[in-house]
Order: C-alpha cells, then sequence, then structure tokens
C-alpha cells in the first residue's frame, strides 16, 4: 500500500521490450533506494511494480504487457520524469489516502489554466469512472493524491498547489497528456455495494 505522497520524481533511464517483457530503469537518488530489498514494491507513476534488484540510484522493473496497456506506460521513454513512492510501513504518516499501485484507467487533460501560483487542470473521465468521482472525494493521478474539485459527465478538474507542482512531474502536464488514474478504493466499494443492494431490490 502507498499513502500518495510522491517522494521524489526520477528518470527513465531505458525501457526496453524483450520477447513479452519491458525492461525499465530508473535513476533515483540514493536516499530512495536506501535498505531497498529485491522484491519490494515501490510505485511509478501510481502503478505497484516490483524491485528486480538493488544497485545505488538506479530502479530495475519488469512489466507486462497488460500493465502498459492499462496505464500511460504506453508513451514511456527514456529521460522522462516519473513519480516515485516506496511502499507503506506499519506506523508511517498516512499524508494522502490510501493507494493500492493497482491503476483502473488513464485519463487525458482536456485543458489547463495556469494562475499565479496554482494550476486548475480538467481531465477526461472514462464512462466507468463517473460513479466513483466525487466533489472533494480523493482521487489518485501518476500516483499523487489528490482532492477532486469540480465534477461534470464528461470531466473532473483538480486544483495543484506550488507544493504539488514542485515535487512531482505533474508540472510538465499539457493538453492531450496522458496519467494514470487510481480511484478511492472506499468509494468504489460503498458505490458498488448501494449499486448492488438497489438492484437487488429491483
Amino acid at each position: 500500500m502507498f499513502s500518495g505522497i510522491v517522494q521524489e520524481t526520477g528518470k527513465v533511464k531505458e525501457f526496453l521490450k524483450q520477447k513479452d517483457i519491458y525492461n525499465l530503469s530508473i535513476d533515483c537518488s540514493s536516499m530512495l533506494v536506501s535498505n531497498l530489498q529485491k522484491g519490494a514494491s515501490i510505485a511509478v507513476n501510481g502503478v505497484c511494480l516490483t524491485v528486480k534488484d538493488t544497485n545505488p540510484e538506479i530502479l530495475r522493473f519488469d512489466l507486462v504487457e497488460e500493465t502498459i496497456e492499462r496505464t500511460n506506460f504506453s508513451d514511456i521513454k527514456p529521460g522522462d520524469n516519473v513519480n516515485l513512492e516506496r511502499s507503506l510501513k506499519m506506523g508511517d504518516e498516512l499524508g494522502g489516502h490510501l493507494v493500492s499501485g493497482h491503476i483502473h484507467g488513464v485519463s487525458k487533460v482536456i485543458s489547463l489554466k495556469v494562475k499565479d501560483h496554482s494550476w486548475d487542470v480538467e481531465f477526461s473521465v472514462e464512462a466507468f469512472m463517473k460513479d466513483y468521482i466525487f466533489n472533494k472525494g480523493y482521487v489518485a493521478i501518476n500516483g499523487c493524491s489528490l482532492t477532486v474539485g469540480k465534477v461534470t459527465k464528461e470531466s473532473f478538474i483538480i486544483h495543484l498547489i506550488p507544493e504539488t507542482l514542485s515535487i512531482t512531474n505533474l508540472f510538465q502536464l499539457k493538453e492531450g497528456s496522458t496519467v494514470n488514474v487510481e480511484l478511492d478504493q472506499n468509494t468504489v466499494v460503498i458505490a458498488d455495494t448501494v449499486k448492488k443492494f438497489l438492484n437487488d431490490k429491483d
């Protein structure tokens, strides 16, 4: 599990396909990989990936085709910045909301309004997401825990503060950018339970 509080951004060093596996290497700080064990989980742009081995300042992962198809890794290339977060430990402060690292889908930036110190970013909504995104609810964008602003049938708005823009890769967003979206699991469970209850009564 993760908190959705991005610890740092890493830079994609290599992204290669070998038969049915994609090999991803990411440059990061020595602090992030300190005492990191093989098999540990790290959220990369919100996607829970398993560490292949440890080497100071380099993270290596294997990805399967399904991960590529369901996320914005289909667009990733060397030199890109990615959000990184190590998994939670018992007793860690939960500054965001519980995030599993299992991406529900992707959204595209419809519009972006840059203000003096903050950004208003409008994202598209896939049809199946509409029942789970609410005003003032939670959503994880590229692994970053964020509060939802205005919601319409076709989109939702996120307000980005300077701190978020400074420590994540969201500062690179532009119209047409694709982001990974993880819905708040508590919201999904509650909404699905209510729908099942109402359907059973019919």
